[in-house]
């Protein structure tokens, strides 16, 4: 636990889908008593919305109506993080290999990043928050205190959702993700307006093969050891 401090801090950690920022960010959030931020499930959830209006996710003036009427609120609960769209929990539902398509579609749209990094940045204005995503230290937290690219070969990251996806009892094929999985990763790093990639002044840390264990601790004292350098 990281004791009082006066000034605030920013921890940025970006990197490819199923790197598992996610999950490795909430646990570390928790053990430095930082407030996580999951920017990857607002861009999901928007992908949901147009999916459940009919719209194709690739349509940008159908994601700009759809941007009008949406609300979505990211609540802390029981120690984890529970994404509401319209007042539902969808926390499970945005997981799903389709929706994950769509919010990497959403994603590429100007205006819809630009809602997004607006929120993110309001999020993170007053507290110490670990962010994790595609572009945080690049774009939307350009200054952050501390930026970690976190990465991982295609297969690992493919093989870490198709786990994680059969847990939930949710259907999936693993040829099927590695395919959504490569799809997403050049949809990412191509896309015209802030795509995925590291930040100059950010650590590249590879996870390939490890357990998630071993990368929590990889990246819990890189943090603890820039954090000397930060306070």
């Amino acid at each position: 636990m990281v004791n009082a401090m006066s000034k605030t801090v920013q921890i940025a950690i970006d990197g490819p889908a199923g790197a598992g920022k996610s999950t490795i960010s909430k646990l570390l959030a928790k053990e430095l008593g930082y407030v996580y931020i999951d920017t990857g499930a607002m861009y999901r959830a928007v992908g949901l919305k147009v999916l459940r209006c009919g719209y194709s996710s690739k349509d940008a003036e159908a994601a700009e109506q759809v941007l009008k009427t949406l609300d979505i609120d990211i609540r802390p609960s029981a120690g984890a993080q529970k994404v509401f769209l319209d007042g539902e929990d969808v926390s499970e539902l945005i997981r799903t290999p389709e929706v994950s398509i769509a919010a990497s579609d959403v994603s590429a749209i100007p205006a819809v990043r630009l809602a997004m990094v607006e929120l993110q940045r309001n999020l993170a204005a007053s507290r110490n928050v670990i962010m994790d995503g595609r572009d945080i230290g690049t774009y939307v937290l350009p200054n952050a205190d501390i930026k970690i690219f976190l990465t991982a070969s295609p297969e690992d990251r493919a093989l870490r959702r198709y786990r994680e996806l059969i847990e939930k009892n949710v259907k999936a094929d693993y040829d099927e993700v590695l395919n959504d999985m490569l799809y997403r990763d050049k949809n990412d790093s191509t896309r015209a307006m802030a795509p995925l990639c590291a930040a100059p002044d950010a650590d590249i840390i590879d996870t390939t093969g490890n357990a998630l264990e071993k990368s929590v601790e990889i990246l819990r004292e890189h943090i603890e050891t820039r954090l000397k350098n930060v306070l």
